[in-house]
């Protein structure tokens, strides 16, 4: 096994990009584009830490929670969480971003990269109220690429498919791997006890 350690050495394996796949790249949200987020209910933001490191997170609302404010500026709201705000942490020093957006029964997605502003206007934050709740911030993002990813993975990976779905029973809880992962000492939630915990904070 060889350590493929330069672009030249990677491109001898690869080769050059199929041309439409070059040409098909945008520098806006066009029609389709914006089509395609106004379906999407769940988005995935890639971000870059201090160490170098990416980081991946996953947002999720009804389809149509990014909002395209024009061609070349989306805006997605930051529901509640963890608080440890990886990703907006990673944005304030280092705001290159990308996205994924995914629509269930799609094999196609659609990736959008950018830079992102972190902002706590609060008109802008109360456009995207959810459920009564405004959201302490949104990304603002400038787009600079905007593209359609081909379905290959995801219907190589059957994403979408019923038999894929698997036996919630087949994992340990949420609460159990949690246990594991922090060496609590505290029993573990049962999957019953989460999923009434998330009933009332998902907002």
């Amino acid at each position: 096994m060889a350590r493929i350690e330069t672009m030249e050495t990677l491109r001898a394996i690869y080769g050059t990009p199929k041309p439409r796949s070059v040409a098909k790249q945008l520098d806006h949200i066009d029609r389709h584009c914006r089509s395609f987020i106004a379906l999407s209910p769940f988005v995935v933001i890639a971000t870059q830490g201090p160490d170098g490191l990416g980081d991946a997170t996953p947002r999720g609302d009804h389809p149509g929670f990014v909002g395209v404010a024009d061609e070349k500026t989306i805006v997605i709201p930051d529901r509640v969480g963890n608080n440890r705000i990886d990703s907006l942490a990673n944005l304030v020093e280092r705001p290159g971003v990308g996205l994924l957006f995914l629509i269930p029964g799609v094999d196609e997605t659609l990736r959008v990269n950018g830079v992102a502003a972190i902002d706590d206007d609060l008109a802008l934050r109360t456009a995207h109220i959810a459920e009564g709740k405004v959201p302490a911030t949104v990304l603002v993002i400038t787009v600079r690429e905007a593209y359609l990813q081909c379905g290959k993975a995801v219907m190589r990976s059957k994403l979408w498919a019923e038999e894929s779905r698997i036996d919630r029973g087949l994992l340990p809880t949420m609460g159990e791997m949690l246990k594991d992962h922090t060496r609590s000492g505290e029993p573990a939630e049962t999957q019953a006890e989460m999923l009434a915990r998330y009933a009332t904070s998902l907002y």
